[in-house]
């Protein structure tokens, strides 16, 4: 199966969905691909799924991210950003890779951390899904127990907070109460299509300096 990965050419925007992984290939393949890659996996009960992500999905990943970041120091809050790190538990059999994510409760659970294991370590406070060309499945998150997942497609940012076992939609993120996160997102990377990354940043820092 390895050779035949590294054989396989996956266009950017597409995915590659294997039936009856094994978590032993999993790993295999894991450490095949190594850390410097574009592609990000989703694992779940042996189906594994690999897609390469666009230009525009990064520029939004990359403009998301940066405005949790500005959010959070702007308030001093300590924060670890673990951007696409692999969040795997063998036995819930799931493993997948966000976007982003960030640990804010539990960032000292993990500073010096090189891997993580979720067995022991705890889960990330936030992850967050660019989902332009495909729509993420909130399974993995779900079973794992991410608390806040922010998906970011077309139509916007929509936040899910876990609830009772199960991602319920929110019009505001438990992370940061009272601040219209939607809004803002929405507006911001809107803007940085227009008027490109640096002038959005510095108008939503703008924001943050006048209304908190």
């Amino acid at each position: 199966m390895l050779l035949e990965l590294r054989q396989l050419r996956i266009q950017p925007g597409h995915q590659l969905l294997l039936e009856d992984v094994s978590w032993q290939q999993l790993e295999s393949i894991l450490a095949e691909l190594g850390e410097r890659r574009a592609a990000r996996l989703s694992y779940s009960n042996g189906r594994l799924e690999i897609m390469v992500p666009l230009l525009e999905h990064e520029k939004a990943k990359e403009i998301i991210g940066d405005m949790v970041k500005i959010l959070l120091e702007s308030r001093q809050i300590a924060f670890e950003s673990l951007g696409s790190t692999t969040l795997k538990n063998e036995r819930m059999t799931q493993a997948v890779e966000p976007d982003t994510c960030f640990y804010i409760q539990n960032q000292a659970a993990v500073i010096g951390k090189n891997r993580l294991d979720l067995s022991v370590d705890p889960l990330p406070d936030l992850a967050i899904e660019i989902d332009l060309t495909s729509r993420t499945q909130l399974d993995n998150y779900r079973v794992l127990g991410v608390p806040e997942l922010w998906q970011y497609t077309r139509r916007g940012l929509q936040i899910n907070v876990l609830q009772g076992g199960k991602y319920a939609e929110s019009d505001s993120s438990p992370t940061f109460p009272g601040i219209p996160m939607i809004e803002l997102v929405n507006r911001y990377v809107q803007q940085s299509q227009v008027s490109g990354r640096t002038q959005a940043i510095e108008a939503f820092r703008n924001w943050v300096r006048e209304n908190l």
